[in-house]
């Protein structure tokens, strides 16, 4: 079963009283858009904005990670969202943090939640429904759930690297994967972790939206990384790890973990080995 949904799909449910629309969307400076702006401008009929940052694990240093049970379930309740919904998450880039969201709620068992397939961008091109009208949300309560398995700490990392039990995949641009190139976040080492191998999460993705069954397998195999068996992500900070995840979870061979801490966690800690150049 596929986890996304169609353009088409979507316009067709837009008025179901069970469907939640999330806008995930986010982006790094370099992008140089306001997500929480850009979401006031216009945005899918009903959807509601969910913010990376705000629902988040506020008392780690650390980016963006994976809220507590607690804070997933009150974050789900302001959202107007409960166990029966239907969620479909799309952003702004076509799929970029669209696919962290999704891991998000896949992790805390969320029933059903689905990816639109182009996100904002096919929408767009196909001149569906677009509104600035504010979403009127009549908030629920949310069942506080545990995290499943799937989410890879630092002591998992150190110890797949040290005995090479699990595959583990990067999905940094290859300069950074390297440490030919500056790690965005200040203070962080350049590199990767030993072991580890580089797939860039753009050789997976095509104008938006995941490539097909057969590139995806060779994408990771061209990488190093056999899908068949069990396979970590890894990225900068967690997001487009979920990339990679999802791309696993669509071809049937989904990622065993994902390392929330990522190369945040990691580059910041100097009692880490970390190796450069290529895997």
């Amino acid at each position: 079963m596929s986890h996304f949904v169609t353009t088409a799909w979507l316009h067709s449910q837009l008025d179901a009283d069970d469907l939640i629309v999330l806008d995930a969307s986010w982006y790094l400076p370099a992008h140089n858009r306001n997500a929480a702006q850009k979401y006031e401008e216009g945005h899918i009929p009903h959807a509601r904005r969910f913010d990376l940052d705000a629902v988040s694990d506020h008392s780690s240093p650390l980016p963006h990670m994976l809220p507590t049970p607690a804070g997933f379930a009150q974050a789900m309740g302001a959202l107007g969202i409960n166990r029966d919904s239907r969620v479909v998450i799309y952003d702004g880039m076509g799929l970029f943090s669209a696919a962290r969201v999704w891991w998000t709620l896949q992790i805390f068992g969320h029933p059903f939640v689905k990816v639109l397939q182009g996100g904002a961008p096919r929408w767009r091109q196909e001149n569906r429904p677009w509104t600035a009208d504010k979403t009127i949300i009549k908030q629920t309560t949310y069942p506080v759930t545990a995290i499943q398995e799937g989410v890879a700490t630092r002591s998992d990392m150190v110890q797949w690297s040290a005995d090479q039990s699990m595959q583990m995949v990067d999905a940094r641009a290859a300069d950074r994967f390297r440490g030919e190139a500056p790690e965005p976040r200040p203070g962080l080492a350049s590199g990767h972790i030993p072991h580890s191998k580089n797939l860039p999460f753009g050789q997976v993705v095509q104008e938006g939206a995941l490539k097909d069954k057969d590139a995806i397998l060779q994408a990771f195999e061209n990488a190093g990384i056999d899908p068949t068996k069990p396979v970590a992500t890894t990225c900068g900070s967690g997001v487009t790890a979920a990339i990679l995840s999802i791309a696993l979870a669509e071809i049937g061979l989904p990622a065993a973990a994902l390392y929330d801490g990522s190369w945040s966690e990691w580059g910041a800690d100097p009692s880490l080995p970390v190796a450069t150049g290529p895997a």
